[in-house]
């Protein structure tokens, strides 16, 4: 919900870091994967409940998220390749906070990190189905003309699920509500999604039997 206006506020900030990269031959693949290895550690330091460290390495995988994307756009490498092992590594990534949780504290938030979880395989299934069925058609994307495929929108999307996980992370002990609440959120943008893709579709097809 947030992204598109979040996305236009942070592009400025990150065009010196941009530079600075391009100058010394780093590709947006590397900041990728160096970004996901970076990620990935929060999954054992929330397990052994280190939560400031966690929310560090978290943070410092967003940047790098924000970052691989403007390098391949500035140096003019942006591809389907590049957009498929960012947008794969990115759910992997998002998957791995509520895993770590649940590894802290199994007893008090395995059911709702679960039901997170659930939800979360929900609003990227549509997502990337939408993305899909989107490329066929040739849908424009008015909203998220630089990515490498179809943003589908809805009411958690990227900035949303990062606050989630930096609340997490400040106030462990009520990861339980606020997963739930979270899920509840993702519930309605699967709704949501399911709903306005499968009639945006349906008239695609209608326009193209004619």
């Amino acid at each position: 919900m947030l992204d598109k206006y979040i996305t236009p506020v942070i592009k400025p900030v990150l065009t010196p870091v941009v530079k600075f990269l391009a100058a010394r031959g780093v590709t947006a693949d590397q900041l990728t994967l160096a970004g996901f290895a970076i990620g990935l550690l929060a999954l054992p330091l929330l397990a052994l409940k280190l939560w400031y460290l966690a929310l560090a390495t978290i943070i410092i995988n967003r940047i790098f998220d924000g970052l691989d994307g403007a390098l391949a756009r500035y140096c003019g490498q942006s591809s389907s390749a590049g957009g498929f092992l960012d947008i794969t590594l990115d759910f992997l990534f998002y998957a791995a906070i509520p895993l770590g949780f649940i590894l802290a504290n199994p007893e008090q938030n395995a059911i709702a990190g679960a039901i997170l979880l659930a939800t979360f395989i929900g609003t990227g299934s549509s997502f990337l189905a939408f993305a899909i069925a989107a490329e066929k058609f040739k849908l424009e994307k008015p909203q998220f003309k630089y990515k490498s495929f179809y943003y589908l929108n809805g009411l958690t999307e990227g900035t949303e699920t990062i606050a989630l996980f930096i609340a997490f992370c400040i106030w462990p002990e009520h990861f339980a509500i606020m997963a739930y609440v979270f899920a509840f959120a993702c519930a309605i943008t699967i709704v949501t999604r399911i709903y306005g893709g499968y009639v945006t579709l349906k008239q695609q097809e209608s326009n193209t039997d004619e």
